[in-house]
């Protein structure tokens, strides 16, 4: 059957979101079964409007330039999909005459995914959906890593090494330093900092995650011995890191479209500026914190190659399965064992990985809880890449 594709971005962008939808336009184009390729302007708030684009008639040099272009280039929203909206949404598809429906984002994306699958199923209409993993926070079941954690764990690696090094060499102004990463209920992007950590004396020194519960005076404790060992003090910190009753180290209360609670600009007080005040209060110590938000999200000129590729292929990859005739699926990166860096594609359920958090598994994240093990390295290095190796003096004494 002949019909039209649609495709929507959604949720927070990363740097190579649009490399999967330019894999999703041009493998759309190749297949006989699919008419015409459609986009979502503004996601699922664009396919509820009917805001839909006609992404065929774009120039073919604009699509090509698209892989390598950050953010996401059909507009994104956090629009959640409702039991109500449905009616609404099958009467969209059913008038563009589409049947192959194709999400790139997250955990709530693929949770969109299946429902609008689910809820065409249960209502005789033959849809094809599929979602393509994205996401910086790298916390969707089912994949080695999601396209765009790799480009932005490298910008943290690359800032935290850099940020590291002016502190060293900063410790008689600032005392310590905190870098703050998104990541609302993971903390893979704030353990990515490792990778720049080659020597016991190397930044970061202290990692707090969601996944490891906040105790302030274990922290206090940790943070004196680590100035005692090197003069000053790095830490890196997970957005959404918890004191251990479960409430935010931040003191964000609101909640965006999907009742998850904001940790930028408008979500209050960050956790960084907390762990800032806590510090200051505790040993009367000057230091600076760093939130930099979603630049990480959109930093195309720190791009890993690989993952712009990766990015493309599982675009490329849901159009083939869909056109087949597969459906209620998202597509997927096998790491294969080994020594060298090599991946595969496969698949897993939408509903198997909708509304679900991948956590930092427990074999990463050193016994002490503020650091990680070498096994992490063996995941994160080669997602990262080579970081820079920059000179250090060794200060022989004058003569």
């Amino acid at each position: 059957m002949k019909a039209n594709a649609l495709v929507a971005q959604t949720g927070g962008p990363t740097s190579v979101i649009n490399a999967s939808l330019a894999g999703i336009i041009a493998q759309s184009r190749a297949e006989s079964r699919i008419g015409k390729i459609y986009g979502c302007h503004w996601g699922m708030l664009g396919l509820l409007e009917e805001w839909l684009v006609d992404l065929g008639r774009e120039p073919r040099q604009t699509l090509a330039a698209l892989k390598h272009t950050p953010s996401s280039a059909l507009g994104s929203s956090r629009r959640k999909l409702t039991a109500e909206d449905m009616p609404r949404v099958l009467e969209v598809l059913k008038k563009y005459h589409i049947r192959y429906f194709f999400g790139i984002g997250g955990n709530d994306t693929m949770l969109n995914v299946h429902q609008v699958e689910q809820y065409c199923r249960q209502n005789g209409y033959e849809l094809y959906g599929m979602g393509c993993p994205k996401t910086v926070d790298n916390d969707l079941y089912g994949t080695d890593h999601t396209p765009g954690f790799p480009s932005a764990a490298r910008y943290v690696a690359l800032s935290v090494l850099q940020a590291g090094i002016l502190a060293r060499d900063m410790q008689k102004v600032d005392q310590f330093v905190i870098y703050q990463t998104i990541g609302r209920d993971a903390g893979w992007l704030a353990a990515a900092a490792f990778a720049a950590k080659r020597d016991e004396a190397d930044p970061p020194h202290l990692i707090l995650m969601p996944e490891v519960r906040f105790n302030a005076d274990r922290f206090f404790a940790a943070f004196e011995s680590a100035y005692r060992k090197y003069g000053y003090v790095s830490i890196i910190c997970g957005e959404g890191i918890v004191h251990e009753d479960g409430t935010p180290v931040s003191a964000s209360q609101v909640k965006d479209g999907f009742s998850n609670i904001e940790f930028g600009a408008m979500g209050g007080t960050s956790a960084a500026m907390m762990l800032h005040r806590m510090l200051t209060n505790q040993f009367k110590f000057r230091g600076e914190f760093q939130v930099p938000e979603s630049l990480a999200m959109s930093a195309a000129d720190r791009a890993v190659r690989h993952d712009v590729q990766e990015a493309y292929r599982l675009g490329v990859n849901a159009v083939r399965r869909a056109a087949r005739g597969q459906s209620g699926l998202m597509t997927t990166l096998v790491r294969r064992p080994g020594t060298v860096y090599r991946i595969g594609t496969g698949t897993i359920s939408l509903a198997d990985v909708a509304a679900k958090t991948k956590p930092v598994p427990a074999e990463f994240i050193s016994a002490d809880g503020f650091t990680m093990t070498e096994e992490f390295h063996r995941y994160i290095d080669p997602l990262v890449g080579p970081l820079p190796a920059y000179a250090r003096l060794r200060f022989h004494p004058a003569s």
